[in-house]
């Protein structure tokens, strides 16, 4: 029986069109048509007027920081519920992240985030900024969240890595405060192997981060430099990839709209058991879907319904490790009321992928279905 994993790449004849081309162009280095293409209609999918296309959804957010104004020593506050790039690429700039903990979607809690600055500041901490993570294909309460920055004069970064094609508001992911980092990473909604794009409103900010991203190399032919750059840039090959992604994204949004679909069917009358961010969903790009487990109602608990899927060869996995019990940042400062850690303990995530078929997907339901009634 065939492994059906979480949110494997969804690739196919149009991006085998588009790499070809690209190949026999001789545009195979970091630079070239296909990379700038991309940058432009990433950009106008993001409703911003500049990008630039990047190794990584973690550079883009090294390099929003630093074009921020983000020093070493500084404090950035952070979503706790994230991805641990996030909270990396703020100690990159030697930057010390501070975690804010979640709301009931698992997005910083704006309240808490105004409370943690405050506190912060009375500390004597320079908060240089605010980095908010859209979770799981969700855009976070961007208008609480730029009401408190602009409040406390912080400049505001969305981690946008999980919500390309989603929209809060009229507004896409991505278009929200100073700059925003998208990924294309393998298991993401679009892929272009790995990869990722910086895309801001700010022409300066897009130039300089564009400057560092190619080894901060000064114009002319010496080869001079006289500030440390980075090897950040995407290949020619990758962004064509990505071009072919991007013109097929609607419709792998809608078939992961379709599975999660699928599993909100699965759980309506389950006792104890939610499908999580269920409500108000119209605008998620349902990246990845999971369900919360109230264990003290449901027949299951969260490590039973992992094991079962596991026995059954199907890949399931907690929602992420709050970033405030990860080891690597056991000393840094964090403001928590308790809703990560219960959704880390009692939440299961789901496959997911766009490629996975009508079949596929029935036998993960079937699965389910057998696993919550308690036939693990």
């Amino acid at each position: 029986m065939t492994r059906i994993l979480m949110s494997p790449p969804d690739v196919g004849a149009l991006e085998e069109e588009y790499l070809v081309r690209a190949l026999r162009s001789g545009w195979v280095a970091p630079t070239g048509p296909e990379v700038t293409a991309f940058e432009h209609e990433i950009a106008a999918r993001c409703g911003v007027e500049h990008a630039v296309a990047m190794s990584s959804g973690t550079a883009a957010l090294h390099l929003a920081m630093e074009g921020v104004g983000v020093k070493p020593g500084d404090v950035v506050m952070v979503s706790s519920m994230t991805f641990v790039a996030s909270a990396n690429a703020v100690a990159y700039l030697g930057a010390q992240p501070v975690f804010v903990d979640s709301g009931a979607d698992g997005n910083i809690d704006p309240q808490l985030l105004d409370e943690a600055i405050v506190d912060q500041r009375a500390k004597g901490a320079r908060v240089a900024a605010v980095m908010a993570v859209d979770l799981l294909g969700r855009v976070a309460d961007f208008d609480a969240i730029t009401a408190v920055c602009a409040k406390h004069e912080i400049p505001l970064i969305e981690d946008a890595a999980e919500s390309l094609g989603a929209h809060r508001g009229g507004r896409p992911g991505g278009s929200f405060g100073a700059a925003a980092a998208v990924s294309f990473n393998g298991n993401k909604i679009m892929t272009t192997s790995g990869g990722g794009m910086l895309v801001t409103k700010d022409g300066e900010l897009a130039d300089h981060a564009r400057f560092l991203s190619t080894q901060a190399r000064e114009p002319g032919a010496s080869y001079e430099h006289k500030h440390i750059g980075y090897n950040y840039r995407m290949s020619n090959l990758l962004a064509a990839v990505g071009r072919a992604q991007l013109e097929r994204l609607d419709s792998m949004i809608a078939r992961r709209r379709e599975i999660r679909d699928a599993y909100r069917a699965v759980v309506a009358d389950v006792p104890g058991v939610e499908l999580f961010q269920g409500t108000d969903d119209a605008g998620d790009n349902c990246w990845l879907t999971a369900i919360e487990i109230d264990p003290e109602v449901a027949a299951v608990k969260a490590d039973d319904v992992l094991a079962g899927l596991e026995s059954r060869d199907i890949e399931g996995r907690y929602l992420w490790n709050p970033m405030h019990n990860q080891p690597v940042y056991a000393d840094a400062p964090a403001y928590v009321n308790g809703v990560s850690d219960r959704l880390f303990r009692n939440g299961v995530t789901l496959p997911s992928g766009s490629v996975h078929g009508p079949e596929v997907i029935d036998r993960v339901v079937a699965a389910l279905t057998e696993i919550l009634g308690g036939r693990a």
